[in-house]
């Protein structure tokens, strides 16, 4: 699993498979490409990521 953490502070949770890539757009924002649950792409703004391991508590 991808946790993203949006510009104001709130996250989601995206499974990896899901994930297209993550980058600098051309105005610098931080942005991550994923895929809908209807196979369509999605691109939105980012302030970080974390990779989240099964099996691992996360505090």
């Amino acid at each position: 699993m991808v946790r993203f953490i949006y510009p104001d502070d709130t996250f989601c949770f995206r499974p990896l498979h899901t994930v297209l890539a993550i980058f600098f757009d051309d105005a610098g924002a931080l942005v991550a490409r994923v895929l809908k649950a209807d196979g369509s792409p999605y691109v939105f703004e980012i302030k970080g990521f974390e990779l989240i391991e099964a099996g691992k508590v996360y505090p």
